[in-house]
């Protein structure tokens, strides 16, 4: 009884906390699958940035539930029920309130006891077997120190394209910001193993890595001293940079307040550095950004992507924004607009407020009406299509350097990459040029897509 079934809510954090869960479990012996009807654990990874986030997956734990205690297996053990837990950000907030609405739950366990779930499942599985006596829900929610040091378990075999987690939770406080209290206050994991974690991930056949951190760009600053005018995450970018055989450095998620002049220098610096950033602005209006406690203006925002485009002249943007929050007016919602079409953004995640409960945002309320956001969510996808269909037409022609790292979807014999800006790009190829770096020339132009043809192959 040790077929395991994870299904992840949420973002690439989770992704990645998920991947090392999966990994821990078949060390102990366990048995991935990807089908939850052959499962004989279900664990859901939550998500719990928005309600709605929270809702689905406590939607999908009701479902698994009646299953579990109803349904049977007979192999040479015996029958045996399905075990169901949940763990990550929705464990964390909601906690033991969860079992009131859950009580068949057999596990809950927060974000810093990812590492806790084999042995939790062992002890499980043992009570099933007869070599135990049957325990209530097992609960683990408490801070561990160093936690942040033991996501680093790769799924075996190549992948052109990994997450390496580099830090642990959160210390910004945003108003409409849930994070600090499902991930904790900011730990981050030492420069060494972190550059060893990559290296092994490189002889195995990666060749790009993202670096992540809920604010990434925070790395260390309070475990590790600055050398030279250089803070500890640009101090990383450094060595990442020298290992042999990466080709490609990213990561998610900055914070602009985290950008200092030695992170924006090394966009000159190192090569490596994709010219690609996910700079979250929330808002174009400073009245709107003080009520959300982010500790920039929009002068500051713009000067730092005039700063990055200096450093970098073809580098993208993407990034997040939320309409409707507390005391938006149709004039601070037009001064985001207006910064939309001043940085024109590549891309970028457009959410209506709602309110979060535990947040400082909470005591606001929710004032504007959902037709009201639903309309200027509208307005700025319009003005992000349009800037985004002309960054890429201005592609077609050009010859894009393309890291191969799949299949596309379009049928066979079409496979897909990115460019160091992050776009899309599908062309023609077959799986010998998996994993390699190819120039494409392009040929045409959508919203989200380039295509083209692979003219040489760069590096293999």
């Amino acid at each position: 009884m040790n077929r395991v079934y994870i299904k992840t809510y949420g973002c690439q954090m989770n992704e990645r906390d998920s991947e090392a869960v999966a990994e821990m479990l078949r060390a102990r012996g366990y048995s991935i699958v990807d089908d939850e009807h052959e499962a004989d654990v279900i664990l859901l990874n939550t998500c719990s940035v928005r309600d709605q986030a929270e809702q689905k997956a406590i939607g999908k734990a009701y479902r698994l539930l009646p299953s579990r205690k109803n349904r049977l297996r007979t192999d040479a053990d015996g029958g045996k029920r399905r075990i169901v837990g949940i763990m990550g950000c929705m464990a964390q907030n909601r906690g033991r309130a969860l079992l009131d609405s859950l009580p068949d739950l057999d596990l809950l366990v927060g974000t810093q006891k990812f590492h806790r779930v084999p042995e939790h499942l062992d002890k499980l599985l043992a009570t099933l077997r007869g070599l135990g006596p049957r325990p209530s829900s097992i609960v683990d929610l408490d801070e561990e120190a160093g936690s942040q040091n033991t996501i680093r378990a790769h799924t075996p075999g190549r992948k052109v394209s990994a997450f390496v987690s580099i830090m642990q939770g959160c210390d910004m406080r945003c108003a409409y910001c849930i994070v600090p209290k499902t991930r904790g206050h900011e730990r981050a994991r030492p420069i060494d193993e972190i550059v060893e974690e990559t290296r092994e991930l490189v002889a195995a056949g990666t060749r790009e890595v993202t670096l992540l951190g809920q604010i990434v760009n925070r790395y260390g600053i309070r475990e590790f001293p600055a050398v030279d005018g250089k803070s500890p995450f640009v101090q990383l970018l450094e060595k990442l940079s020298e290992i042999e055989g990466l080709w490609r450095i990213r990561f998610t998620s900055p914070h602009p307040s985290g950008f200092r002049e030695d992170l924006v220098d090394a966009y000159r610096r190192l090569p490596k550095l994709c010219s690609y950033i996910h700079l979250p602005a929330q808002s174009g209006s400073d009245k709107i950004l003080k009520a959300m406690r982010r500790p920039y203006s929009r002068e500051r925002f713009v000067e730092l992507v005039r700063a990055l485009r200096a450093a970098r002249p073809d580098m993208y943007f993407s990034t997040d924004v939320i309409v409707g929050f507390p005391g938006e007016t149709r004039e601070d919602f037009e001064l985001t607009r207006s910064l939309f079409d001043e940085v024109k953004f590549d891309m970028a995640y457009i959410f209506r407020y709602s309110v979060r409960a535990g947040t400082p945002a909470e005591a606001l309320g929710d004032p504007i009406s959902e037709a009201e956001k639903d309309a200027r969510n509208k307005e700025l996808l319009a003005v992000l299509e349009k800037d985004s269909l002309a960054r890429n037409e201005s592609l077609v022609g050009t010859e894009q350097e393309v890291l191969v790292e799949s299949r596309a979807k379009r049928g066979e014999g079409i496979f897909e990459g990115r460019n160091g800006g992050n776009r899309k790009i599908v062309f023609p190829a077959d799986e010998s040029f998996l994993g390699k770096l190819v120039s494409v020339k392009i040929s045409s132009a959508t919203v989200t897509t380039l295509s083209g043809e692979i003219t040489r192959v760069l590096a293999e």
